[in-house]
């Protein structure tokens, strides 16, 4: 048997033990990061990295010119309003519409400081607004960092593996839950992080009709914006659009990220929009915290002021001009990310030639998309322990327990930083890894 690594195992395992983590398939994505990033600068050695949602594509230049004029402007040295400035709620508008097929007013469009600003504000007030609920339901696998915000706010919070609920299945266990553990708000995202599963529009109609006969609001994380490739999402004002729950019930809010859609994370800009009808509910319990009971009025004003007091002002004009590019059909974000949808069909050949298996392998019976995330295994090991092996390779990823989902012998790996100019490198490593375990 082979026993060639890539990685000198003592310095691995040296710089792995000084880690503050016990166990290695607890670990938090930035605590990957970290850890990936000293044995490179030590092992000198340069990492396949597949840990971190990062992109892989340049900005558009649309958002670079954009800020550029901001800043030419003067408007670096002027606070934004909490709210967002009014050509991005504008255009935030025109983008639900054109295409969620969703008629929102900007009054109720917002910026955030990433998706992961929007998240937390929405956590503060919609889990506050009934003092006999208990929290958030977590419609897993999800986002390993959403979790991590409920506890450092206090909150409770339950989950479930929705692998094996999938359709009709779903209404009985969401239900199950909902009563059970007394919910406050739901959250999943569409497509999923990390399987990449979509929701049909069937089971966003069973999540909204339960949201509105229990009350609960639903947080629905659009990360990943059109990204499910086996549909064409990017022709504003046309069918087919992305599916949603504001369809179905009036209790939604919506988490738009521009980070992944249009490789603008750096800038920490995203989009946060709330139904109308949402936005003016009053709810007596949230007095206890905020100065009034009108939900709205407590996220904008209370929950996002006191965590940024609001977005950089320069991005939000790029974003503004991204997205006005894409309504007025002058730009087709599709056209750029579908780069990620080819990667992830390499990449998961390779890891399949060389002895490794899809966790999560199907939509409904239908092959998954190829995407941003796929979910793998590899026979006799379990997450923590391929997550270890794949360091002596030079292989980095996170593990699936993290994300909530059942399969403890899973990982997730992320396809943005391996481009093509990596391939046969890693088809090598993969084939070491693979003469070295089998």
């Amino acid at each position: 048997m082979s026993k060639d690594t890539v990685i000198k195992r003592e310095i691995a395992d040296r710089i792995l033990k000084d880690m503050p983590f016990s166990d290695i398939g607890n670990a938090s994505i930035r605590e990957i990061v970290k850890l990936v990033n000293l044995i490179e600068e030590e092992a000198g050695v340069k990492f396949m990295r597949m840990e971190m949602g990062v992109p892989g594509l340049d900005v558009s230049k649309i958002a670079q010119e954009a800020e550029i004029k901001a800043f030419n402007e003067g408007l670096a040295s002027k606070y934004a309003p909490i709210e967002g400035i009014k050509p991005l709620k504008k255009e935030i508008s025109r983008f639900v519409k054109n295409f969620l097929d969703i008629d929102i007013a900007p009054d109720y469009c917002f910026s955030t400081v990433g998706s992961a600003q929007g998240s937390t504000a929405l956590f503060m007030v919609a889990n506050r607004t009934d003092k006999n609920k208990r929290g958030v339901l977590f419609v897993d696998p999800g986002f390993p960092v959403q979790k991590l915000q409920i506890k450092v706010l206090g909150y409770e919070y339950d989950s479930f593996d929705v692998f094996n609920y999938r359709g009709e299945k779903l209404r009985a266990k969401l239900e199950e839950l909902i009563v059970e553990k007394k919910v406050s708000s739901l959250l999943y995202s569409n497509p999923n992080n990390p399987t990449w599963i979509s929701f049909t529009d069937e089971e966003l109609k069973i999540i909204g009709e339960l949201a509105t006969k229990h009350n609960v609001i639903v947080i629905e994380d659009l990360a990943y914006f059109g990204m499910d490739f086996r549909k064409d999402y990017s022709v504003p004002g046309e069918p087919p659009y992305q599916p949603t729950v504001a369809k179905y019930t009036d209790n939604w809010t919506l988490l738009i990220s521009s980070s992944k859609a249009f490789s603008y994370a750096g800038q920490r800009v995203g989009m946060l929009v709330v139904s109308e009808k949402l936005y003016k509910s009053r709810y007596p319990d949230l007095k206890r915290f905020y100065a009034t009971d009108q939900f709205g009025h407590s996220l904008i004003y209370n929950a996002l002021y006191i965590l940024s007091a609001g977005v950089s002002h320069t991005p939000q004009y790029g974003l503004a001009a991204l997205l006005k590019a894409v309504n007025d059909k002058k730009y087709n974000f599709r056209d750029d990310v579908f780069e990620y949808g080819k990667r992830a069909k390499v990449l998961k050949e390779l890891f399949l030639k060389n002895g490794f298996k899809l966790v999560y392998d199907n939509d409904l019976g239908e092959p998954l998309a190829d995407g941003f995330y796929f979910t793998l295994s590899y026979p006799g090991m379990s997450g923590s322990e391929l997550l270890h092996n794949l360091l002596y390779f030079g292989i980095s990823a996170i593990a699936l327990q993290t994300t909530g989902s059942e399969h403890a012998e899973g990982l997730r790996a992320c396809v943005s930083q391996i481009n093509a100019s990596q391939f046969d490198e890693l088809e090598r490593r993969l084939e070491l890894f693979n003469k070295y375990f089998a």
